[in-house]
């Protein structure tokens, strides 16, 4: 079992940690939140001083302006109300300050984030990339991470100001009766404890919905891309079906979540209706004895509202924290798997200059778990587990062009992967010019070994651009120089707009042998020692074949070369085939000697693809 299905199953498996661990992990992963966090906080607290200020203005209005000794001093009401406008006027500042930074800090370290977890996807080998939906693996950088963002920057703010509140507004409350404060805690001490059982459960719940987001985006996603398979078959109400169960179960764990939440807010309103009546009676008992005037018992209410706001307001930011958090161990998770092919980077070396030889030294690759039933997949009767290659032992000298052939499903395109280092070998190892594949630096083995792959994959960009994604530096004459030496300028020149020429999305508005032909021309101006062509003749009409074997005689010419071959057209030009059949390599030679022995398998190969030309 390979490294990354290794690191899957352990995530999976892991005991779930807890928020406060969440939120440290998350925050050590974004340091662009820590700048500036102490700032932030202290303009928090005088924000919610200035609230505080009206509840203080109200009491020294009432007991030295409206009931003084001697009758009511309006001169003292007018400064009250003056010094009260001046505190809102500071404290209204210091919270557009404390948002605004908020909102710069928290875009900044997300996109971070969104990058590194964009990074990391990139990172995992295809074989992991393959065992996930690629939906679910797009809603961690977007989805998850957009829950992260909505949180800082709505319930983040909440959070900041309604703890600053509380913590300013309890300070005052003991000034004013302890006996009163007290009342109020024990009041919500049970909301307290129901509410810390609600989160326990909120952090569950939510974490489904997360999941059922990116399974509900995956359903939708295959659908879009799929489109055309789905109406050529007429499956549209199947694939509607499987659209609608994926919608109705993220509903079903949104309606669970809610309950839960709702359960939650209710708990703090009753305690708040609890505490104001306490404070009520409590108050007209303490006044009655003298202890408490009647403007303190008055800013004590305005203050108990003040208190209950945060508590209120609570339930509604819990909701979006577990969001928040769910999201938040969604990216975890996948930033926790450690790349099965990784770059040696540092430690790495360059590949040797010149052109490049192959070694597969009794290479073997076995596709774990779930994976095992791939069409290559036979039972290693010495290991007892299912191989796609196995003990493939051979040498490929440079500058020659190898054609490897066989039945749909026999391991080529397997072997293509191990040789471009996109998957390592389960044993054995690869090597160039005698350099072990896993100690070469990624920079130079990208920049020396090319792959051309099955279906031509374009982005969505001119023909130009797409060229250039090989070799940013070329001009648009060094393209069309390009074209001319592979013969295809004839083919240029009917596009549209030529190398201007848009090719949509995954190159949909270019045909199979089209996307093909443009592939193959980015593989030739990246100018690499060896080139690997994964079936890239397959599925294409007879005239763009001519064209792409032209243009293959001229790429291939004077280096090294693996073409893994659908079509046995492309052996026939090729210096040495190689046949593989149930993962092991069954033949090697030129193409004429194979040819020899009518019972092989390739004389088999060979003669079952002229009957299809006929």
């Amino acid at each position: 079992m390979t490294a990354a299905v290794l690191e899957k199953a352990a995530v999976a498996e892991k005991p779930e940690e807890g928020t406060l661990a969440t939120v440290r992990r998350g925050i050590a992963l974004s340091p662009e939140l820590r700048p500036g966090l102490i700032g932030t906080l202290a303009l928090a607290l005088v924000s919610m001083a200035g609230r505080v200020a009206v509840p203080i203005a109200v009491q020294q209005g009432i007991d030295r302006g409206i009931r003084a000794p001697g009758g009511p001093d309006l001169g003292v009401v007018a400064v009250v109300v003056g010094l009260t406008l001046a505190v809102l006027v500071v404290s209204t500042a210091c919270g557009y300050a404390m948002t605004r930074r908020l909102f710069t800090v928290s875009e900044t370290a997300l996109a971070g984030l969104r990058s590194r977890t964009f990074r990391h996807i990139h990172d995992l080998s295809m074989l992991h990339q393959q065992s996930e939906r690629r939906g679910s693996l797009v809603s961690r950088v977007t989805g998850d991470v957009d829950q992260i963002t909505q949180f800082l920057q709505t319930g983040g703010v909440m959070l900041l100001l309604t703890s600053g509140q509380l913590v300013v507004t309890t300070i005052v409350m003991f000034v004013y009766s302890w006996q009163l404060t007290l009342v109020v805690f024990a009041a919500f001490l049970p909301a307290v404890v129901i509410i810390r059982l609600f989160q326990r459960r909120l952090a569950g719940v939510y974490r489904v919905v997360r999941e059922r987001t990116g399974t509900m985006l995956g359903a939708v996603a295959e659908s879009v891309v799929g489109a055309t398979v789905i109406r050529a078959y007429g499956v549209a109400g199947r694939t509607g079906k499987r659209l609608d169960t994926s919608i109705e179960s993220l509903r079903v764990a949104q309606q669970k979540a809610l309950r839960t939440s709702v359960i939650s807010f209710s708990t703090g309103e009753i305690a708040a209706g609890v505490a104001l009546a306490a404070v009520v009676v409590v108050g007209v008992l303490l006044g009655v004895d003298g202890g408490l005037t009647v403007g303190k018992l008055t800013a004590f209410l305005f203050l108990v509202t003040l208190f209950i706001q945060p508590v209120q307001i609570a339930t509604e930011v819990l909701n979006e924290a577990q969001n928040a958090v769910a999201g938040w161990r969604r990216v975890l998770d996948v930033l926790d798997i450690e790349p099965d092919v990784a770059d040696p980077e540092a430690r790495g070396v360059e590949l040797p200059p010149g052109p490049l030889s192959v070694r597969f030294a009794d290479v073997s690759y076995n596709y774990p778990g779930a994976l095992s039933n791939h069409p290559a997949a036979t039972l290693d009767r010495t290991k007892g587990t299912p191989f796609v290659l196995a003990d493939v032992d051979l040498e490929i000298a440079a500058k020659t062009r190898v054609a490897v052939v066989g039945e749909t499903g026999s391991g080529k395109t397997t072997f293509a992967k191990l040789l471009t280092r996109l998957m390592d070998p389960s044993g054995g190892e690869v090597l160039l010019s005698g350099t072990p594949l896993t100690s070469v630096r990624f920079a130079s083995l990208r920049s020396r070994v090319v792959m051309v792959p099955q279906d031509g994959f374009l982005f969505d960009a001119t023909v130009a651009e797409n060229i250039r994604f090989a070799a940013p530096e070329l001009s648009g004459a060094d393209l069309e120089l390009a074209f001319v030496e592979l013969g295809l300028a004839d083919w240029l020149a009917g596009l549209p707009l030529g190398l201007q020429t848009s090719v949509g999305e995954r190159g949909e508005a270019l045909s199979v042998g089209e996307r093909q032909l443009v592939a193959l021309v980015r593989a030739y101006v990246a100018d690499p020692d060896l080139l690997v062509l994964d079936e890239a003749t397959s599925a294409v009409d007879p005239a763009t074949e001519v064209r792409l074997q032209r243009a293959l005689d001229t790429v291939t010419r004077g280096r090294t070369t693996v073409a893994i071959a659908h079509r046995l057209s492309t052996a026939q030009s090729a210096d040495e085939v190689i046949v593989v059949d149930a993962g092991r390599v069954v033949q090697r030679g030129p193409h004429a000697t194979l040819l020899e022995d009518e019972g092989s398998i390739y004389a088999k190969l060979y003669a079952s693809w002229l009957e299809q030309t006929r």
